[in-house]
């Protein structure tokens, strides 16, 4: 029962390590050089260290973020265009560096863009057997969201509400009943998106 049990274990944490993640995927697209260049092909890109792989008859050439201009991908997961852009970040006082960010909602006064990391989580799973909780340790993808206004200006979300409405400054009581009327969470990516829509709705009109 008990070597049951560990095997159990053992199957649940590598069923869940088994996902792929964008740094180990090649996706058909384009990539902009700063140089104005464009090549196409396969792309792997990884977030955490603003590098790409490119991929073209079977030769494979590294981009830094500070080469890039955009890169395009399809994503057959989601069937759809994604689109990521280095752009100018704040990562110390006083110092500005490009960094790869995807576009999530495109408009005007703000633009939403995230950037994904991979981070340890531990769960528990509960021994029947001995009538405790084990623990294995593994990966996920998390997202952390942006908002780039049209001064060039970018600037972290910190999930919180209070936080939004203070980004959607004058529109914030309208944003708030957008929000309560039509159940959203501040801190999901597609609730996210209409928010942004809908802010920008109000500024246009």
């Amino acid at each position: 029962m008990k070597s049951w049990s560990l095997a159990l274990i053992m199957v649940v944490a590598l069923c869940t390590n088994a996902q792929n993640f964008p740094s180990e995927v090649w996706y058909e697209g384009k990539v902009v050089l700063m140089n104005e260049e464009v090549h196409r092909g396969l792309v792997k890109y990884d977030l955490e260290t603003d590098v790409i792989q490119l991929n073209t008859n079977n030769t494979i050439q590294a981009y830094s973020s500070k080469k890039i201009l955009y890169f395009e991908i399809f994503d057959e997961g989601s069937e759809s265009f994604r689109q990521f852009y280095a752009l100018p970040y704040t990562v110390s006082p006083g110092y500005k560096t490009p960094i790869l960010f995807e576009v999530l909602h495109e408009g005007a006064p703000l633009t939403l863009l995230a950037r994904e990391n991979i981070t340890t989580e531990t769960v528990p799973t509960y021994n029947y057997y001995y009538g405790r909780n084990n623990y294995y340790s593994r990966y996920k993808l998390i997202y952390q969201y942006y908002f780039l206004n049209e001064k060039g200006r970018i600037d972290r979300y910190s999930m919180k509400k209070s936080d939004l409405m203070h980004i959607m400054g004058k529109k914030s009581s309208q944003v708030r009943k957008f929000i309560k009327e039509n159940n959203l969470r501040v801190d999901r990516r597609r609730d996210l998106e209409r928010i942004t829509a809908f802010y920008n709705s109000l500024l246009e009109s």
